[in-house]
């Protein structure tokens, strides 16, 4: 059968442009449907806005810490407006790019919401047209869950984690629900711009599955910064307030009310599969509605693969980037690979930054027994002259039996910077000893990664 395109990529996102890119390199005739813009959640409604939003909350601490050096500035005021106007224009800019790398590459891209007919067959929706190919990739990443108004009464009043960035008033008080990275990371930077903000997490500690020590420290940043904590405490309704300035009041399961500007739910993401129609294909799904791949991204029919955070693995940027590449090279290149996802080195930006690669220490200790933990909390060494009160952590976790490093994590300034190139020691099986070996960098934070003597504790 001649079909009109060899693949096919469902989604405009990291890992659907990356794919549809290498393999338009092969020669392939590819096609590529997204229904929004392109670029997907890291571009769109992600990294990219978010980490720009994180560097504009952040000027106000770094004024105040100026004055210790001696510099004053007088009539310090923040526009919202026109930072995120100004945020807005980067993103399209961005977006734009990766429309042209698309047709530069020769990659056919139809703006429109595509769906599967059978195997092969795709509907491209609202235009109703069908296109066939031999090959499919599903890219089409998640999307921000929230309760049913049947468990949350009075959801509809609260926005995700896809609206803020339409935001154009610094809300007066900002709610957020949740204890993941993306609730934590928008609690820094609306208390940093200036907003009453409050965070409310139905568990003790937030950023479950991080390491325990990480979790405390990043916890006591939040309320070091100014951010009200609510531990251990669910939203059982919403509803109008009567105040303009803040017209929602969420009632928590405690009696507790809160009035609120703006309430943002931050409970997580979903793949986007809802409506797809995987079911016309034969494409088997987990529980949570993720697309369910081997190693290779490969879905249970023989033609159609999946990758990025629509297989809910693990939804980082970078790595549907990687599972795209590999996909690509194996299908069209002739050169099998695929993606490792052990050992990936990842951030939270809070502030302090969060950087991590590798275990858990109760990961490390369920997997590999005996181990040997170090770690250290000081002060930066621009808290000396600027007063802040700010602290540093630092934990390596080793192996007893042969001292590999398992895990590194920091929540530090440039936390970020410092895990990408500790990431590469990981993965290359690094020991404490080849850790103690390299020189220190001085005057440095990271420079403790490598000066660490003191085992914290061993097991």
């Amino acid at each position: 059968m001649a079909y009109d395109f060899d693949l096919f990529v469902i989604g405009g996102g990291s890992g659907g442009v990356r794919a549809a890119r290498i393999a338009a390199e092969s020669g392939a005739k590819v096609g590529l449907a997204e229904e929004y813009r392109m670029g997907g959640t890291c571009v769109i409604r992600g990294c990219v806005p978010k980490k720009l939003m994180v560097y504009a909350s952040g000027y106000a601490k770094d004024f105040k810490t100026a004055e210790g050096f001696g510099w004053s500035a007088d009539n310090i005021r923040y526009d919202h407006n026109k930072c995120m106007t100004a945020i807005a224009n980067e993103v399209t800019r961005l977006s734009g790019l990766y429309m042209k790398g698309q047709k530069n590459a020769g990659v056919e891209v139809f703006e429109a919401r595509a769906e599967f007919v059978d195997a092969h067959t795709l509907v491209l929706k609202p235009s109703g047209k069908t296109i066939t190919a031999e090959k499919i990739l599903i890219a089409v990443g998640g999307a921000p869950w929230a309760p049913e108004d049947a468990d949350l009464p009075g959801v509809e009043r609260t926005i995700s984690s896809n609206d803020i960035f339409d935001l154009r008033e610094l809300p007066d008080h900002i709610v957020l629900v949740g204890g993941g990275y993306i609730a934590v990371e928008f609690a820094h930077v609306f208390a940093g711009l200036g907003a009453e903000t409050t965070l409310i997490y139905r568990k003790d500690k937030v950023l479950r599955g991080f390491d325990e020590d990480v979790r405390d420290h990043v916890q006591q940043g939040l309320i070091d910064a100014g951010v009200n904590v609510l531990t251990n405490a669910v939203p059982a309704r919403i509803e109008a307030s009567g105040s303009e300035a803040q017209p929602h009041r969420i009632t928590l399961g405690s009696g507790e009310t809160l009035d609120a500007s703006v309430i943002m739910m931050a409970t997580g993401r979903t793949p986007y599969t809802n409506g797809l129609g995987c079911e016309k294909a034969g494409v088997a799904l987990d529980a949570n509605g993720a697309v369910i791949v081997d190693e290779y991204s490969k879905t249970n029919v023989g033609n159609i693969w999946a990758v990025g955070d629509v297989t809910d693995r693990v939804q980082l940027t970078p790595v549907a980037i990687r599972e795209g590449h590999a996909f690509a090279d194996t299908e069209f290149h002739g050169r099998p690979w695929a993606f490792d996802h052990t050992d990936i080195p990842t951030a939270v930006f809070t502030q302090p930054e969060v950087g991590t690669c590798g275990l858990s220490e109760a990961d490390a200790r369920a997997e590999h027994g005996a181990l040997d933990i170090y770690k250290t909390s000081f002060g930066p060494m621009k808290n000396a002259i600027s007063g802040g009160t700010s602290k540093v952590f630092m934990k390596l976790v080793v192996r007893q039996s042969d001292e590999r490093v398992l895990g590194v994590h920091v929540v530090s300034p440039d936390a970020a910077e410092m895990i990408q190139t500790a990431g590469i020691a990981i993965k290359m099986g690094a020991t404490k000893q080849d850790f103690d070996r390299t020189c220190a960098l001085h005057p440095s934070i990271a420079e403790e990664l490598v000066t660490m003597r003191q085992k914290a504790s061993s097991d």
